[in-house]
């Protein structure tokens, strides 16, 4: 029985209403109404279209591209909400904005996704809930209550519906090392750590492969791919000796056009994402397979609004 007294409200944002639509089935809930307007200036207007006084509000806007706008978006919501007098604001935002630019490199440049945490901690956001973000410290930026959640699970599934011969997990760099690791104990297979160098903003190098890929089936497990970057590391899988069948779980599809071309390749068996961002029809690819976070994140939400514990969806933390 829920001890929250305050009702539950799901609204969404333009970023993915599908998803948000999903989310809401899931939990047999109807979607908040709000009208979102795009201005002759390129300023954007909204407006909560419905009572939400006491109420116990969840938004849901991934912040992918075009990411400031559905940034700045998302932050105009926490406003209004709060302007209405919701009781608390939860953001769901599956794909974190800025989440790679979480650290000085070198010196003179920002900690992007510090500024983001800030921005929507300081305009009234109660809890924020995410989606494999590209560094977990990021978690350490905020004052609020954070949920991070994993799609690992939900790729676990489907490689176990595969029937991949004699797969082996594999971390595209060091930084994804502990992430793949525990998806490999997952799927109890070997684990894989490739090593790269970066040698531009966009553009990367694989300096080494440590780990058994003799005539194995590579599962590369990442969090993003936009230029394509880890699809060129695929091919130094493959010349070490992998089975020319890779198949990749990558959680957030960012896919800008480089990516979609090197899909082609003939050693990319599938690139498998999931809907944490909406994907246009132009982004389509017979390579693609798209798995749904909804039931994962209506969880969540349902756990968090009923004041349950969100253990058994951070297991991947363990």
């Amino acid at each position: 029985m829920s001890r929250n007294f305050h009702t539950l409200r799901i609204f969404s944002g333009t970023a993915n209403p599908d998803l948000a639509e999903e989310i809401v089935h899931c939990l047999n809930k109807p979607l908040g109404r709000s009208t979102t307007r795009r201005l002759p200036d390129s300023e954007t207007h909204v407006t909560i279209d419905e009572l939400v006084r006491g109420d116990d509000v969840y938004i849901i806007q991934p912040c992918s591209e075009p990411v400031n706008d559905n940034l700045m978006e998302l932050v105009l919501y926490i406003d209004a909400f709060r302007r209405a007098s919701a009781d608390s604001i939860n953001v769901v935002i599956p794909y974190f904005p800025y989440a790679r630019q979480e650290r000085m490199a070198k010196g003179r440049e920002a900690i992007s996704a510090r500024v983001v945490a800030s921005m929507l901690e300081s305009m009234g956001a109660d809890r924020v809930i995410y989606v494999d973000i590209h560094a977990e410290a990021t978690q350490g930026f905020f004052e609020i209550p954070v949920d991070p959640l994993s799609a690992m699970q939900v790729f676990a599934d489907y490689v176990r519906k595969s029937s991949l011969i004699d797969p082996v997990v594999v971390s595209p760099d060091v930084g994804r090392a502990k992430l793949a690791g525990r998806f490999s104990r997952i799927l109890d297979v070997p684990l894989v750590l490739m090593h790269k160098r970066r040698t531009g903003l966009s553009a990367v190098e694989t300096v080494a492969i440590v780990g058994d890929i003799q005539g194995k089936t590579p599962i590369v497990f990442d969090d993003v791919i936009a230029g394509g970057s880890v699809l060129s590391q695929v091919e130094a899988l493959v010349e070490a000796g992998a089975r020319p069948e890779v198949c990749l779980t990558i959680t957030h599809p960012m896919l800008l056009p480089s990516a979609l071309e090197q899909l082609d390749a003939a050693y990319i068996k599938n690139l498998v994402v999931t809907n944490t961002i909406h994907i246009s029809p132009e982004k389509n690819h017979p390579k693609l397979k798209v798995l749904s976070v909804a039931p994962l994140l209506a969880d969540a939400i349902g756990r968090i609004h009923g004041g349950e514990s969100m253990g058994p969806l951070l297991g991947h933390l363990g």
